[in-house]
């Protein structure tokens, strides 16, 4: 029986750490006051008196041991209720008996009380709403005047894109300091921290969406301040070569000897070769002409650099140059090469003409130039075929040397840059109807 109880007594812990831990702990009083157990209900329904959401909870203690019945709003105040009944001295356990309320009427009048609460605040923090408001209106009006001064900005700006860039920047940092200033004005500054951040995260999601756009806007500002070409330029960007229109803030547009619009986007034209042919005023042509493997290649090429020096259009300095370049099947190639002025000739024409007249030089002196020509011979008719080819090219020969090459051959047409002056105007057009959308200037400084 001793061993029996002791045992009891060994358990009795471990039963007390199955109970919840809101339970009261501590010792147990060995007197049972009904005194005590009113003083105690007394003092919990005072306690639960001053608290919102518990008018409907009732309690009652015996011997100590709480027992509270009723219905709250939810279930948070039903967890409190343990340990605000647990402080309370005497206290021995809690027997929790309360539920939510199903009430519709209970549970909308907390949330209209915070409504109405909350419009209180809103009605009194109208004026100095207000008062935040209006600085921040007035700050960013300064901002927006400022930026609409022509100076300094144009002074400060390479052009009128960049000048643009710098407004819009001067406009943010007033916008930003007017939100700083009605934030303080309200004593909720901590929150610009908070706002920043958002901010910079959005826009870094919209960095990312619009990346093609954001290259394109940077390589325009890149490419307004360094000005690789200017208006009416002749240049090629990846293989594709016409007159420059105009450079906008997001492609490059060409005019192509077509009279075809190429639109290239900025990015791309910023990352490409770019070659202007307009840059400098004397321009090289080049032309091949193939003449028979026995010619007379000294004099061949001296007649060549004779007539490209006569010619009224090609510089002499740089001066014009002939060489021998390639050997083919049936011929050898000489190059020949001059230079113009691109203002006063066309290269086209330039060149078409120096073909022209050095191929009419080189037959009046007797110089072949023959067309590929492939035979099959047999070993019997090859004798005989020798003596007919032999006798066709002296037949050849004495005709070229015997016949006169007219006036009419002789003279020089005009290579006056005409196609050129008439896509000039084409572009000149173009760029009046959308002058304020170009960031090219013919008085920015070149690259």
């Amino acid at each position: 029986m001793r061993l029996f109880l002791l045992l009891i007594t060994l358990l009795l812990p471990a039963v007390g750490l199955a109970q919840t831990n809101d339970q009261p702990a501590g010792e147990i009083s060995v007197e049972d006051s009904a005194v005590q157990d009113a003083a105690i209900a007394v003092r919990i329904r005072d306690i639960l008196g001053e608290l919102e959401g518990y008018e409907d909870v009732t309690v009652t203690v015996t011997s100590g041991i709480v027992t509270l019945r009723g219905t709250t709003l939810d279930s948070e105040r039903i967890a409190r209720l343990n340990a605000l009944t647990g402080r309370v001295k005497g206290v021995v356990a809690i027997e929790n008996e309360v539920t939510e309320t199903t009430d519709v009427v209970k549970r909308l009048n907390p949330a209209v009380e915070r409504f109405r609460a909350r419009m209180g605040q809103v009605i009194a923090f109208i004026p100095l709403a207000s008062v935040a408001l209006l600085a921040f209106i007035l700050i960013v009006l300064l901002g927006f005047f400022v930026a609409r001064l022509r100076q300094p900005w144009n002074r400060l700006a390479p052009n009128a894109f960049i000048a643009d860039i710098y407004r819009q920047i001067l406009r943010l940092a007033f916008m930003v300091a007017g939100l700083v200033v009605a934030l303080d004005i309200m004593g909720a500054s901590a929150l610009l921290s908070t706002i920043l951040g958002a901010a910079g995260i959005i826009g870094l999601a919209i960095g990312f969406a619009v990346k093609d756009t954001v290259e394109n806007f940077i390589a325009s500002i890149m490419l307004s301040i360094r000005q690789p070409f200017r208006p009416n330029d002749t240049i090629e960007i990846g293989g594709d070569t016409g007159k420059v229109i105009r450079l906008t803030s997001r492609a490059t547009i060409l005019l192509s000897f077509d009279g075809n619009h190429i639109r290239i986007p900025n990015a791309t034209v910023f990352k490409s070769r770019i070659v202007n042919f307009s840059r400098n005023d004397e321009r090289r042509f080049k032309f091949s002409l193939g003449l028979a493997p026995d010619t007379d290649f000294v004099d061949a090429q001296r007649i060549a650099l004779d007539r490209l020096q006569e010619l009224p259009f090609v510089l002499q300095a740089p001066a014009p140059a002939v060489w021998i370049d390639e050997i083919g099947d049936s011929t050898i190639s000489i190059t020949c090469t001059g230079w113009i002025e691109q203002h006063k000739s066309s290269l086209v024409a330039a060149r078409g003409e120096a073909i022209r007249l050095v191929k009419l030089a080189l037959e009046h002196a007797g110089v072949q130039m023959p067309e590929p020509t492939y035979r099959v011979l047999s070993p019997a008719l090859a004798k005989m075929a020798s003596g007919e080819e032999k006798a066709a090219s002296n037949t050849r020969e004495n005709i070229a040397r015997e016949a006169d090459i007219t006036a009419e051959s002789q003279v020089t047409m005009d290579v006056q840059p005409s196609t050129d002056a008439a896509l000039e105007q084409i572009v000149d057009a173009e760029r009046k109807v959308t002058e304020a959308d170009d960031l090219l200037r013919r008085e920015a400084p070149e690259e």
